[in-house]
């Protein structure tokens, strides 16, 4: 286990820097900096969704455990050079996209977001993860970072999508499907 923090104001960031695990100081808007911040972001709206979810939900462990990998990867992040994500993380996410769209109709439209509280909330979820995921491809194009962790992160917003359309089937809501607006004519 590494430091815990006994001093939370520090003053150090002050200047428009954050602290890396390594000791290194980065601009708070650097690539690194933001996918950590994203990472961050994407793991709370992951605890306000589980908020709306009673916990005997099949998908409530689940998403308890992608706390833990979220907190993980941000931690990978903060030191360069270090490996957490791996296949198995990702890959847990494959098996859960696959045992919860089994049970789902094929799509024969567009869905939005929206439904019920709970299901807005995974599909914000959704629109996070993959904004984690373009912050990370962003620090990928100019730094070494762990591929596996990039993974992660389409494997994230893939599962809430299929769980978002999951909880709207279990709590038989219809899904909001996209109509196509057509502007009257004059």
């Amino acid at each position: 286990m590494g430091k815990r923090l006994s001093k939370i104001v520090t003053r150090t960031g002050d200047d428009g820097t954050t602290g890396m695990a390594d000791g290194a100081r980065l601009d708070k808007y650097s690539d690194r900096v933001e996918a950590i911040g994203t990472v961050d972001e994407l793991n709370s709206f992951v605890g306000a969704f589980l908020t709306a979810m009673p916990r005997e939900v099949e998908l409530w462990p689940l998403f308890r455990a992608i706390q833990n990998d979220l907190f993980d990867l941000g931690g990978e992040l903060s030191m360069p050079g270090v490996e957490v994500i791996t296949p198995a993380h990702w890959g847990r996410l494959e098996e859960a996209i696959e045992r919860f769209n089994e049970h789902l109709d094929p799509l024969t439209n567009f869905i939005l977001p929206g439904g019920s509280e709970v299901v807005s909330r995974c599909h914000l979820v959704r629109a996070v993860a993959r904004r984690a995921e373009r912050r990370y491809a962003r620090l990928a194009a100019n730094e070494s970072v762990n591929a596996h962790s990039r993974i992660y992160l389409n494997r994230l917003s893939d599962l809430c999508f299929v769980a978002g359309r999951w909880l709207a089937k279990v709590n038989d809501e219809p899904e909001v499907l996209w109509q196509q607006n057509k502007p009257e004519s004059k």
